[in-house]
Order: C-alpha cells, then structure tokens, then sequence
C-alpha cells in the first residue's frame, strides 16, 4: 500500500514537472504591423493608391456641392420673383442634388461595400498575404508559439524587444522572400 501511495506521487510529480516544462518552453513573439505599413513598399503604394483615388472622390463631391451651392444661392436670389410652380422645381432640383450627393457619398465611402473598403481590401490583401506569409515562416523557424500584434487590439503591456521579430518580417518582405 505504502509502495502504491509513493508511486502515485512520484508519478502525479512527474506529470507536474512535465506541465512545468511545457509552460516555460512556451515562446511568443510579437510585431508592430504599424511599423511595417509605414515601411514596406508594397504597402506603402497600397496606401498611396487609395489615398489618390480618395481625393479624386472628394474633389469630385466637392464639385458636387458647390453646384448644390450655387444653384441654392441662385434659389435664394431669385425665389422672390418666381411663381409657386417655379419655386417648387427649384426646390425639388436642389433636393435632387442633395440626394445625388448623399448617394454619391455613400457608393463611394459607406461601410462595408463602399467602393473605398472595396478598394481597400482589393489592394491591401496582397500585401496582407505576404506579411502574413513572412510572419509564418519567421515563427516557425524561430519555434515561436504564438506572435502577437503590438499595434492590434490585443494590449502588450510589456514585451521584451528580444521577442520583436517586427524587422525581421521587414527584412524578409523587402528581400522578397
């Protein structure tokens, strides 16, 4: 019985001992994708693409409104010499406008099918795949567990920079590997 019981503990000792190890052989990584946006070519055209068809889109609402403006003004200026029926199409015109705006706006900057999330994630997948692809094979040869994102919704409160593989995943995306 005696011989049974101290078993029983030498094993249960030896199962701690061996979660132990797991525990402490566990290693996490991290990277700031912010950093790498701002630094890895591709992305940055990425970025740089989307911002020009942007302000072509806000140059061309601007337009827009300016026409709502001074067909308004114009309104303004005049509506005390029209006819109720004119009055009233010039209304229902300025009105139309402002819907056209309204409309435009929104094909172009409405979540999530806005041509602006569409273009965004047209041109920024690619990129995506290959940092992700980097990151992968960086963990991997460094027998990493997990990698976190330091600029992401996960919070580091603190991170040891010998666990920031941020430009080593740089340097492989620049080299294009």
């Amino acid at each position: 019985m005696k011989r049974s019981i101290f078993i029983l503990l030498i094993l249960s000792a030896v199962s701690v001992f061996a979660q132990n190890q797991q525990t402490i052989s566990l290693k996490v990584g991290y990277v700031d994708s912010e950093i790498i946006m701002t630094q890895f070519s591709e992305a940055i055209k990425a970025k740089s693409d989307l911002d020009g068809l942007v302000a072509k889109w806000r140059k061309e609402a601007d337009s827009m409104t300016t026409v709502l403006q001074t067909a308004y003004n114009d309104y303004q200026k005049q509506s005390s010499t029209m006819k109720p029926e004119q009055q009233r199409e010039a209304q229902v015109k300025i009105v139309e406008k402002e819907q056209e705006i309204q409309r435009y706006r929104e094909q172009k900057f409405s979540q999530p099918n806005g041509e602006y999330f569409v273009r965004q994630e047209q041109l920024l997948a690619p990129v995506k795949q290959k940092v992700f692809k980097a990151i992968d094979e960086i963990a991997k040869e460094e027998n990493m567990h997990y990698v976190l994102d330091k600029a992401g919704e996960v919070v580091v409160l603190y991170a040891d920079s010998q666990f920031d593989i941020t430009f080593k995943v740089l340097d492989r995306l620049k080299r294009g590997k």
